[in-house]
């Protein structure tokens, strides 16, 4: 099994040990090293033979200014993977970091179904990219699923349904247990009647899949699980 390196970059050593935990929960994931400050991670990154595969920054470094420290990293070592875990909402912020291409934005405090979606799909387009010499664009397309990216007809969501919502409701299902519309609206949330209609839209994708429970009396349920 192919085992991916993480190195997380935080000042704050409570949310590093967080980040740390996170790493520790996925399959195929190990934390390569913590770096509280820019130069203690520069350092690092100049001392290993073996690069990390990802790298978990925070935008709030003390030792630099904005994201200097992302632009750095980039001009250095153009093949890393770089995720911002920030509590950074301003959209110039996040704005610049999609600029640095970043592979993906989380924002403090972070779910830990948030957090394994990211390191899923990160596995699943290392894998991809791995597996092949060139991709056709459906093939491309199944593999980036992503916030900033939707392969809808006409390449844009229908109306009602909300990229940020779709995101949550994907979320809850990253845990990988079967969920009634009812559950998910608790863990996400949103109300039982949104989180119904985003399942099965998803369903239409072909995302998830819905099963029926019969239980021992009653109506049967609708049974969500992500494909």
């Amino acid at each position: 099994m192919t085992e991916y390196r993480v190195l997380i970059i935080e000042d704050d050593f409570r949310v590093a040990d967080i980040n740390r935990q996170f790493i520790d929960q996925a399959d195929g994931f190990v934390v390569a090293g913590i770096c509280h400050t820019a130069s203690e991670a520069l350092k690092f990154l100049e001392q290993q033979e073996c690069m990390p595969d990802l790298v978990l920054l925070d935008a709030y470094i003390p030792d630099v200014k904005g994201l200097e420290l992302l632009w750095e990293l980039r001009r250095r070592y153009r093949a890393l993977d770089i995720v911002m875990v920030t509590a950074a909402k301003e959209v110039e912020t996040i704005q610049e970091a999609l600029r640095g291409g970043v592979f993906d934005y989380l924002i403090k405090p972070i779910e830990s179904s948030r957090m394994m979606q990211m390191l899923k799909r990160f596995g699943d387009e290392r894998a991809l990219m791995q597996q092949h010499t060139e991709l056709e664009q459906s093939m491309l397309d199944r593999a980036l699923i992503r916030s900033d990216y939707v392969p809808v007809e006409g390449g844009r969501l229908p109306k009602g349904i909300d990229p940020l919502t779709l995101d949550r409701v994907k979320g809850g299902l990253g845990t990988g247990v079967a969920h009634t519309a009812s559950s998910l609206a608790q863990q996400t949330g949103v109300s039982r009647s949104t989180a119904r209609r985003y399942l099965e839209f998803l369903v239409t994708r072909g995302e998830v899949r819905a099963e029926l429970d019969y239980g021992e009396v009653g109506r049967p349920e609708r049974r969500y699980l992500l494909a």
